[in-house]
């Protein structure tokens, strides 16, 4: 690692930094291009409110070409029926990527305001690890043809062959909050598959997609068109990629409502739609965990301030240990280091935006009115540096005093706030867990792994941890249930999505003993 994390340099001079090294211009037909008549937009610092730097600003005309050209290589090029190529270029892609980690992780600090400690994880080094890897491993190990046995209702003459074909040309579009790990988890599986893609990144975060863009057309043999990163703070461009009947799939992440949306919109082109979506996830307590290790499991709740789908949101604990836990969590939740999330220390950094600090601030009033109970926490960051002032900080805050049927126990917050409800058994635990329009993730604690394992089985989402487990993984299917989403990303569920299924039957020709 650079000096990121071994000295203290603030979002300040890391802004400045990173704006020295970005990355502007969009990926669009295999050529590094500004938007149409020059448009940009400002990139702003999430800690500081300052302008880091501009973004190209894609019009329809833009989207429009990147469109074409993903379609055109589809068809015309030999992308989708050479795997050798699809393997190879992946892995210089690979290998291109962690040239610039370290460029990559200031970047990624500095626009998504990512505590830098948690580029050491799921925000970098994990999905950098094998995100990338693991489909390329399938292009050679998965099995893209099989024959059916025997020759179905036309006899041992007639034979049958299953095989699988990439879907197309495939508009994956990512969230601010985890956008390498997303970005590569939906390109590797997409593109080893032999899809081409359109990249439309979050207008907040969009250097780490440009970034990206340029080590594809710099340093891999990818043809023209194969990968295209269009930049645009516009929604209506945007929504160009789910009206468009040249796109095959879409491929999103983000929250509910914007789904449901993209999910409508598509429908009118019938296009395939994956969608990973939002959550409310349950930590379950029950009465024989460890109160001292649920302390550890809480605080995951506000890692990069909340802003993860899949956080343990809701914790409910048994009555027996509800006193015991709600005082360690606030008190931990109380000594919680905020602030500037360029210093190594950091835990909690600002949230993405002044609007997503708005919604949550509102969620808190309107809990506080509903007579909800604020243990620690409930609006702004008291003692901030002079530098953080235009930042967008809530602190962490842990809620009591409400039931599962409030609001902020049902609704997906994106802060850092966790809610603890009390439970008398095992089944109202799973009764409240499941109580929610959402079915993501969520942990069990228990001091027997098969009494933990047996309420994990009755939770209806998508993965979920006992006593600690990690279910992450490019191998690792993850999506959720309800109003979670449609589909799965990773694993051979994720590789599957971005197929289509052909089955061809033909004749042998009879033979003299026949």
């Amino acid at each position: 690692m650079t000096d990121v994390g071994t000295e203290a340099v603030t979002s300040v001079e890391l802004g400045r930094r990173a704006a020295a090294r970005s990355e502007a211009r969009m990926l669009v037909d295999g050529d590094l291009v500004e938007a149409t008549g020059g448009a940009t937009y400002d990139n702003h610092s999430p800690a500081t409110g300052l302008v880091l730097g501009q973004a190209a600003a894609a019009t329809a005309v833009d989207m429009d070409r990147a469109i074409g050209a993903a379609r055109r290589a589809f068809d015309e090029s030999a992308w989708s029926r050479d795997r050798e190529l699809r393997k190879r270029c992946l892995l210089q892609l690979q290998d291109a990527l962690e040239s610039e980690k370290e460029d990559l992780r200031e970047e990624l600090v500095a626009e998504v305001g990512c505590p830098v400690m948690s580029t050491a994880d799921a925000q970098l080094d994990w999905p950098l690890a094998d995100a990338l890897r693991y489909p390329t491993s399938l292009v050679d190990d998965f099995p893209w043809e099989r024959t059916l046995d025997g020759g179905g209702l036309f006899g041992p003459r007639n034979v049958r062959v299953v095989t699988k074909e990439p879907a197309g040309v495939v508009a994956a579009i990512t969230p601010s909050n985890y956008p390498v790990e997303v970005i590569l988890n939906k390109l590797g599986p997409a593109l080893a598959a032999g899809n081409t893609v359109v990249l439309k990144p979050d207008p907040h975060t969009p250097w780490n997609a440009a970034r990206l863009g340029r080590l594809v057309a710099e340093r891999t043999d990818v043809p023209a068109g194969v990968l295209n990163v269009v930049t645009t703070p516009d929604n209506a461009v945007a929504g160009l990629l789910a009206s468009d009947p040249r796109v095959d799939l879409v491929s999103f992440t983000g929250s509910t409502a914007v789904g449901r949306q993209l999910m409508r919109v598509g429908a009118e082109t019938m296009k395939r739609t994956f969608l990973e979506l939002g959550g409310k996830s349950a930590l379950i307590v029950l009465d024989d965990a460890d109160p001292a290790k649920v302390t550890m499991a809480a605080i995951g709740a506000c890692a990069h301030a909340g802003q993860a789908c899949a956080a343990n949101t809701r914790v409910l604990v048994h009555r027996s240990l509800y006193d015991q836990v709600v005082a360690n969590v606030t008190a931990a939740y109380a000594a919680i280091p905020v602030g500037d999330p360029a210093l190594p220390g950091t835990f909690v950094g600002p949230l993405i935006s002044a609007a997503q600090k708005s919604r949550v601030v509102a969620v808190l009033e309107r809990a506080r009115h509903d007579g909800a109970e604020f243990r620690v926490g409930g609006g702004d960051v008291p003692g901030l540096a002079d530098h953080l002032s235009g930042g967008h900080f809530v602190a962490p805050t842990v809620v009591t005093g409400v039931d599962n049927s409030s609001a902020i126990a049902q609704e997906e917050i994106f802060g850092p706030v966790v809610v603890l409800i009390p439970f008398e058994d095992d089944d109202e635990a799973v009764r409240i867990a499941n109580d929610s329009a959402f079915g993501l993730a969520g942990a069990v604690m228990s001091g027997s792994i098969e009494r933990g394992m047996a309420v994990a089985r009755r939770i209806r989402t998508g993965a979920l941890g006992v006593n600690g487990g990690m279910f992450y993984g490019a191998d690792a299917p993850f999506g959720g249930y309800k109003n979670s989403g449609v589909g799965r990303q990773c694993g051979l569920e994720g590789f599957e999505q971005y197929l289509e299924t052909k089955t061809i039957g033909w004749r042998r020709p009879r033979t003299t003993k026949e």
